[in-house]
């Protein structure tokens, strides 16, 4: 069976156990995906780089990376979809203790089959694998200024017209281009450009459910052409 695609606005976590056939699937989404192989192997491709999932092994996806994925033999893996941003200082190193990790992902696959457990093991599944991966170990960056993100975001919403980079973002911030893009990846997850790039989107699909025209949607978000708007909206959709 085909894993299906997680909601486009998932909760903050969502812990659940996937089986992956030979049917090749496609998808991208706007918050972080963990793979902890239980059975068989995922075959996926990631941004064009080829991952394999087998037992024990473990895979971060980051929002908004387009990734393939089938397996011919089929597998099962336990999947956290999550918002949390200390997930993507795992997706650059990992597991500190995979052993630890992969008997962890089995104790919570054996939970989750069991009506009495299973929402105890939803509650305290994704932090208990975050634990286990080791990021709360992993070194963190001096914190000297706040970054207020909604204010940020607010900003760069009435500035579309403009072509904004990262070093107008972090001029906003009162950080060099280097902070700022660090800080982002740290708090948001993401890059700084990935961030901007979904914030737009984001603003784009809003208008357009609110029923405003392709065109005129474009314009206000700063999007080329009516044609390049669509085509974004897409393939954040699929």
């Amino acid at each position: 069976m085909q894993a299906p695609a997680a909601p486009p606005h998932a909760e903050p976590h969502s812990l659940s156990l996937r089986d992956y056939g030979a049917s090749r699937g496609s998808h991208a989404h706007d918050h972080f995906q963990v793979l902890i192989g239980l059975a068989g192997v995922l075959e996926l491709e990631v941004e064009g780089r080829g991952v394999r999932v087998g037992i024990g092994d473990a895979q971060v996806v980051l929002p908004g990376d387009r990734h393939d994925f089938e397996s011919r033999s089929g597998s099962r893996c336990l999947v956290l979809d999550t918002g949390q941003p200390m997930w993507a200082r795992c997706a650059e190193r990992p597991p500190a203790d995979a052993s630890r990790l992969q008997a962890l992902a089995q104790y919570l696959a054996l939970c989750m089959r069991h009506p009495d457990a299973s929402v105890l093991t939803l509650q305290h599944g994704p932090a208990l694998l975050l634990e286990a991966w080791g990021a709360a170990a992993m070194p963190t960056h001096p914190r000297s200024r706040r970054i207020d993100w909604t204010a940020l975001a607010a900003w760069a919403r009435s500035h579309w017209h403009e072509p904004l980079g990262v070093a107008d973002l972090a001029r906003m911030v009162c950080l060099s281009p280097s902070q700022f893009a660090q800080r982002c990846r740290d708090e948001q997850g993401v890059s700084a450009m990935h961030w901007l790039r979904m914030l737009r989107l984001a603003h784009a699909r809003e208008l357009r459910l609110g029923g405003m025209g392709v065109a005129e949607t474009a314009r206000r978000t700063g999007y080329r052409s009516p044609s390049a708007l669509t085509a974004a909206l897409r393939r954040l959709d699929r």
